[in-house]
C-alpha cells in the first residue's frame, strides 16, 4: 500500500539573463515503478542492519539490544521535511536516551540516485561526507547511518516518505509506525504522535494508535533513481552553451543585479587552476537552485582572442548558465567596470541580492558550503515548507569545513 508516495516530476530550464525572448525547457517525467517496498507491518520483527555511521562506527540491531524501545528514524539530507524535523529528532533523542529508549536515524538514499533539481532545498547530497557535514551544521548527536550503497535495510523496513519512524518494543516487534507528529510546523504540533508510542511502550502499555500517515520526501529508491539522474543529466548536456562579450557598459549593469533574482557571479579564466577546479561545484549549484529564484553569470577573465577556448571549455562543463568573457585587454579596467574594490585575483565569487546588496563573496577558492547555504538563507520562503527560510537563515553561517 503507497499511501503518500510521490510520484517526481521535474523540468529543466535554461534562460538567458537579460534576453526576455530567450527561454528553453526541457521537462521529463517519470513514474515510481513497481518493485517500491511496502512498509513494514505492524507487529513484525525489527529487520537486522548493519550500516556505516556518521560517527566513523558500524551500527546494527544488537547494539541496541538492551533499550526497552528502540525508533529507526528513517530521513536525508536533501528533504526539507527531513531538515525541519532535525531539531525534533534530536530531542527525541536527547529526551529518552536516559530513560530506555534508543534512537537511530537511517539515510535511504544514494549520491547516484538523487538529482540536482530534488536538492534545491539543501546545501549536500547524499554520500557520507555530505551526511557528515549536516550532522555537524545542525549539531546532531543521534546515530545517523548510510544505507545508500545497497539500500538493504530500507528496502525491508519500507519507508514510504522522510522523515518516518518505525518503533519497537523491547521484544523488537513493530509497534508504531508513521509520522513523528502531525504538523511540519513545531508551533502547530497537536498530536503527538512518536512520543506517545515511545511513552506506552516504556510504561508496559499498548499504543493506542499504532500506525499513521508520513508525509515527506520518497526515499529515491535505485530501481527508478537511477534512470531519473541519468534522464536529468541528459537534459542539462544538451541545453546550448554560449558565451558573448562582457564590455564596460554591461558590467556596469550586471553589479546593480538586473535579474529580480538572488544572483551568483564568478570570475574566472582557464589559466587559473583554482577556477577550473571549483567550476562545476558552481555549476551544480546553478542546477540545484535555479528552480527556486537563483540566477548565475559567468565572467571569463581571459584575453577576448582565447574567446574560443573559453567556448570550449565552457561546452565540455556544459555551462547553460549566461557566460561572458572580458571584451578588452585591460583586466584591470573590465574589473573596475563591474566593481572597483573587488580585487584583482581571480577566481572572485559573489552573490547578490535582488536589490544588488552583496549576501557572499569570496576571492581566492570559494567555500562551497557557505556558498550555498547563503544562497539558501536569502531564496525565497515555501509555502510548502514553512520556516525552510529561517532553518537556512540560522545555518548560514555555520562552520562550513
Amino acid at each position: 500500500m503507497l499511501r503518500s508516495l510521490k510520484i517526481p516530476v521535474f523540468g529543466i530550464l535554461a534562460a538567458g539573463l537579460m534576453a526576455a525572448g530567450g527561454l528553453m525547457a526541457v521537462s521529463v517525467a517519470w513514474a515510481q515503478v513497481a518493485t517500491v517496498p511496502a512498509p513494514l507491518a505492524i507487529g513484525a520483527a525489527a529487520p537486522n542492519f548493519n550500516l556505516p555511521g556518521v560517527d566513523g562506527k558500524n551500527h546494527q540491531l544488537s547494539d541496541y539490544a538492551s533499550a526497552k524501545v528502540l525508533a529507526v528514524v528513517f530521513e536525508c539530507d536533501h528533504c526539507p521535511e527531513s531538515e525541519l524535523y532535525e531539531a525534533r529528532i534530536e530531542k527525541l533523542y536527547q529526551d529518552y536516551k536516559d530513560k530506555g529508549a534508543a534512537l537511530v536515524a537511517i539515510n535511504p538514499d544514494s549520491p547516484k540516485s538523487v538529482r540536482r533539481a530534488e536538492m534545491s532545498y539543501s546545501d549536500v547530497g547524499e554520500s557520507m561526507d555530505d551526511m557528515k557535514a549536516r550532522a555537524a551544521m545542525s549539531h546532531l548527536q543521534y546515530p545517523y547511518l548510510d544505507d545508500g550503497a545497497t539500500q538493504s535495510a530500507s528496502l525491508q523496513y519500507g519507508p514510504e516518505a522522510m522523515p518516518e519512524i518505525f518503533i519497537f518494543d523491547q521484544s523488537r516487534k513493530l509497534r508504531y509506525e508513521g509520522r513523528i507528529d502531525d504538523n511540519l510546523n513545531p508551533a502547530l504540533v497537536k498530536s503527538h504522535d512518536a512520543r506517545n508510542a515511545i511513552d506506552a511502550l516504556l510504561a508496559g502499555q499498548p499504543v493506542a494508535v499504532a500506525q499513521t500517515v508520513a508525509s515527506g520526501c520518497a526515499p529515491d529508491w535505485f530501481s527508478s533513481g537511477a534512470a531519473a539522474v541519468k534522464a536529468e543529466t541528459a537534459a542539462i548536456d544538451a541545453a546550448p552553451v554560449t558565451l558573448t562579450l562582457a564590455t564596460k557598459a554591461v558590467l556596469g549593469k550586471l553589479r546593480p543585479n538586473p535579474t529580480g533574482k538572488v544572483l551568483l557571479i564568478n570570475f574566472w579564466a582557464t589559466w587559473c587552476g583554482p577556477c577550473v577546479a571549483e567550476f562545476p561545484d558552481l555549476q551544480d549549484t546553478y542546477q540545484m537552485f535555479r528552480n527556486r529564484g537563483l540566477a548565475m553569470v559567468t565572467v571569463s577573465e581571459n584575453d577576448p582572442a582565447a574567446k574560443g577556448a573559453v567556448l570550449q571549455f565552457l561546452q565540455k562543463e556544459h555551462a547553460s548558465t549566461p557566460n561572458m568573457v572580458f571584451a578588452l585587454e585591460d583586466v584591470y579596467a573590465m574589473q573596475d567596470a563591474f566593481d572597483p574594490d573587488m580585487g584583482s585575483a581571480v577566481p572572485y565569487t559573489v552573490v547578490l541580492s535582488p536589490d544588488g546588496d552583496v549576501l557572499y563573496q569570496e576571492q581566492g577558492d570559494v567555500t562551497i558550503l557557505a556558498l550555498r547555504r547563503a544562497i539558501l538563507a536569502n531564496l525565497p520562503d515555501s509555502k510548502a515548507y514553512p520556516g525552510i527560510q529561517a532553518y537556512w537563515a540560522a545555518n548560514s553561517n555555520s562552520n562550513s569545513n
